[in-house]
């Protein structure tokens, strides 16, 4: 299994939390599947994104 990062970063962690709880509701739209584990993760650069573990 490995990771898999969401295409978008975020400005704040609340943005990318809305996000991360919305994967872990809805599963995946494209492939329906609902990951195991999805975490909140800050860049270097201080922006913020997902990464999920399915």
């Amino acid at each position: 299994m490995a990771w898999v990062y969401t295409g978008k970063l975020y400005d704040s962690e609340f943005q990318a939390g809305c996000h991360a709880t919305r994967i872990r509701e809805e599963g995946f739209l494209v492939a329906n599947l609902f990951p195991r584990y999805v975490y909140v993760f800050r860049t270097r650069k201080g922006r913020y994104g997902v990464k999920c573990m399915c």
